[in-house]
């Protein structure tokens, strides 16, 4: 599981931050993209990486401010001209199928796959299979706008081998039945319990996005013991009426959230393009002093979430 951020920016395009976008990569996981927003250039952005538009299969917005969705259009076009045939499903507040079928509507589109919109106007669970749950609670912003939490499920514990060997059991399909946690019988007699040869499950991992919002208590539903924590930080120390007047957050405000919340790592995203150079680091050394593993992200940084192995089931 790996984030890759495609734009980091707040607004409107700069020289160095492009707008919202993030891709959530789990190609090991379930050989698919997520993608949470996408402002305007995203499928230019996506040129400069590996990312395949065909693999993306869910896309989540947060809400409708053009510099989050007005790569949809585009990028939904360029998916069916490079081979996309799967299905994808976009999940969203209440508007975005009427923007995105009526860009494809006026400009003749025709895609090779079926979309299906999922307008949340419920908070709590809006996904949910055998590895994944995600869920939306509504944030702070003016329009609706929503915040969202991947849950991977627990990873079964692994086959004990050096354990199964001490016992002399027979390689084959004996092996296979202890891994399942089945009971087996040896050919001297001996009965196996496999729930004996199986490790401690590996607790899921947690990411959360937080897109434009001031200060909300649904926040802390979304962040609690991720581990990671995107956040917006769209103003610095100091400008919290700033941030509360245009219903934004700081970064002093997202590094309380980590640091209240337990969270593994925070990532500041949607930064303002008067940060920078010199400034953007700033952002950053002022968070760090609430909450120490704090990164502001760049355009095209990878971060990788990895599992915690202290966090055994």
């Amino acid at each position: 599981m790996q984030l890759e951020f495609l734009g980091t920016g707040a607004g409107v395009p700069g020289k160095f931050r492009n707008v919202s976008s993030t891709a959530l990569k789990l190609l090991e996981e379930r050989n698919s993209v997520w993608l949470f927003d996408c402002g305007e250039g995203t499928q230019q952005q996506i040129l400069r990486t590996t990312l395949k538009p065909r693999k993306i299969d869910k896309i989540f917005i947060t809400h409708l401010h053009g510099d989050h969705i007005f790569g949809l259009p585009g990028l939904l076009s360029s998916r069916s001209f490079q081979g996309g045939e799967t299905p994808l499903t976009i999940y969203g507040p209440k508007g975005i199928k009427t923007f995105v079928m009526t860009s494809l509507h006026v400009t003749e589109t025709k895609l090779s796959y079926y979309i299906n919109f999922e307008e949340l106007d419920t908070p709590g669970l809006i996904y949910d299979d055998d590895k994944f749950s995600v869920y939306a609670e509504p944030l702070d912003h003016k329009i609706a706008s929503f915040g969202y939490r991947v849950v991977e499920k627990d990873h079964p514990g692994e086959l004990l081998v050096d354990k199964v060997k001490a016992e002399n059991v027979p390689f084959g399909p004996l092996y296979g039945k202890l891994k399942k946690g089945e009971t087996i019988e040896l050919p001297d007699g001996r009965v196996l319990n496999g729930a004996d040869f199986i490790g401690a499950s590996q607790k899921g991992r947690i990411v959360t996005f937080i897109g434009d919002t001031r200060k909300n208590d649904n926040i802390a539903k979304l962040a609690k013991n991720a581990d990671v924590l995107v956040h917006e930080s769209t103003f610095g120390k100091g400008e919290g009426e700033l941030a509360y007047s245009y219903y934004h957050s700081t970064n002093i405000q997202a590094a309380q959230v980590a640091k209240k919340d337990h969270v593994k790592k925070l990532l500041l995203t949607h930064i303002s393009a008067r940060y920078t150079a010199q400034m953007a680091r700033d952002l950053e050394k002022e968070a760090k002093k609430i909450f120490a593993d704090t990164k502001v992200v760049k355009d095209f940084d990878e971060i990788e979430v990895p599992f915690d192995k202290a966090r055994r089931v």
